[in-house]
């Protein structure tokens, strides 16, 4: 009776973890997915600053506070 219980627990514990493994699985390829898209994203940013000309960025020194500060 022992040994069944015994063998009815590992069971239970193997298909648990094969239930985790599975879900961690399906996770790590949504943020596989996700780490694509944003790096699609970056990509595209960084092509469109390039873009900008020197005189098209404003200087520190014109970025001068409200009079309020």
């Amino acid at each position: 009776m022992k040994q069944q219980q015994l063998l009815e627990d590992l069971e239970s514990r193997v298909a648990f973890q094969e239930d985790a493994l599975d879900k961690m699985s399906a996770e790590m390829a949504n943020q596989g997915a996700e780490i694509a898209r944003l790096s699609q994203i970056i990509k595209i940013l960084h092509q469109q600053v390039k873009q900008f000309s020197p005189d098209q960025i404003s200087a520190p020194a014109d970025d001068v506070p409200p009079p309020h500060y």
